[in-house]
């Protein structure tokens, strides 16, 4: 029996293999196999994202083909993915995916009547289920799981009645996530709309009457470069997250991508900026971020570093004004054409330092202007930290209402 249930539920829990509540064990089609009306989609496992579960159908893939039917997914399938990295994730169904078929590295299985498929997908998102995957997919070379082993898989279930009750209740909490990740998506795009409206100066915080006009800076005027060696004094490398801006290696990727002497890399000091020149679709010209999580921290002589001199811009201000994309026309003005290396941007030192900024020079609204964006900022913050609570909670339920 679980270690959490609802009450009015009584007796042991009846060990199942999976082939006994599902049928099926479908392998998918290549996509090639497959023709498309502009309507249908193919899933595969790449797109599903690994965080909510939810189909990534902004890119959807129209190959060319022939349509079978048989590759229809439809209510009650779980998908799972069968070969490479993504071996052992699953998938479910979703009414709202409409006309759905699904790839060669997936294997669909059918939950049967006498189960709840919620139920029986949210057994696969168990850490008993994880380590199941991490065994059977063992290989000598490319890791995977096939359909007599997903078949085999073994876990406990109870009678359908209770199946449903523990459905329902997780149907529930994946909606209140899903509202919050809306939320989220909603306050970004918020924040992305105020930051290019104040800094495009469409949006003033200040009466009209006391409006001054803002001012062309070279970023020179109101940085001074950083160049100065780690020499051994911080063991901490840094890397630029989307999120946490410069963050430490070792917590974004669970592994040190830095070189193993990192004594050569520039050391910078809490409140310093990096600028690093690698392109993404989020930052299109690099992305430059403050040191804010670390007293000291070492990063690659490939960013461009430096200080912000506060008697001319508040520090803040200039955070928050390298969050819009305000400043990219001076980077794409000073890039040779088409020179990119491996995503790097061919930024030249000098010129970095020479492009031009127009920024507010009056103190009073570079101080409105930080506190208006930080509460805004601070709304996305607290929004993304109740996201990570439910999902906190949501996977500490899962251990305990499964066996």
């Amino acid at each position: 029996m679980p270690k959490l249930r609802f009450p009015g539920f009584e007796g042991e829990w009846t060990k199942k293999r999976l082939s006994e509540v599902a049928t099926g064990f479908d392998y998918g089609m290549n996509a090639a196999a497959i023709k498309f009306d502009g309507t249908n989609q193919y899933i595969r496992i790449t797109d599903i994202d690994d965080e909510s579960r939810c189909y990534n159908q902004s890119n959807p893939v129209s190959p060319a083909g022939i349509l079978d039917e048989k590759y229809l997914v439809g209510v009650n399938d779980i998908l799972f993915a069968r070969t490479g990295a993504s071996t052992g994730k699953s998938y479910l169904y979703k009414e709202t995916d409409g006309k759905l078929y699904f790839a060669g590295f997936l294997i669909r299985v059918t939950v049967n009547a006498e189960n709840n498929s919620i139920f029986v997908f949210n057994t696969t998102l168990t850490q008993k289920y994880n380590k199941w995957v991490q065994l059977t997919s063992m290989r000598s070379g490319q890791p995977g799981i096939n359909s007599q082993e997903y078949a085999s898989y073994t876990d406990f279930y109870p009678m359908l009645n209770e199946q449903n009750k523990i459905a329902k209740f997780l149907n529930m909490f994946e909606l209140r996530i899903s509202k919050q990740r809306q939320l989220i998506e909603t306050l970004k795009k918020y924040k992305r709309g105020v930051f290019e409206a104040i800094f495009s100066q469409r949006l003033r915080l200040v009466p009209k009457e006391e409006q001054k006009s803002w001012k062309a800076f070279k970023l020179s005027d109101f940085t001074t470069r950083i160049t100065r060696k780690n020499s051994g004094t911080t063991d901490i490398p840094l890397t630029i997250s989307a999120q946490y801006g410069l963050i430490d290696q070792r917590n974004f990727f669970s592994k040190v991508v830095a070189s193993t002497d990192m004594g050569g890399y520039y050391l910078l000091h809490n409140g310093e900026y990096a600028y690093n020149r690698s392109t993404s679709n989020d930052y299109p010209f690099g992305s430059i971020k403050r040191l804010e999580l670390y007293d000291k921290g070492a990063v690659s002589t490939l960013y461009l570093c430096f200080s912000i001199n506060e008697n001319v811009v508040m520090s803040d201000l200039a955070k928050w004004y390298f969050e819009s994309s305000q400043w990219y026309q001076g980077v794409n003005e000073i890039c040779a054409e088409g020179a990119r290396n491996h995503g790097l941007l061919n930024v030249p030192n000098d010129g970095f330092f020479s492009t031009i900024h127009i920024l507010p020079s009056d103190t009073e609204e570079q101080a409105r202007i930080v506190m208006f964006l930080s509460r805004i900022h601070y709304k996305l913050v607290q929004a993304q930290k109740e996201l990570e609570k439910l999902i906190c909670l949501r996977n500490g339920l899962l251990q305990q209402l499964f066996i």
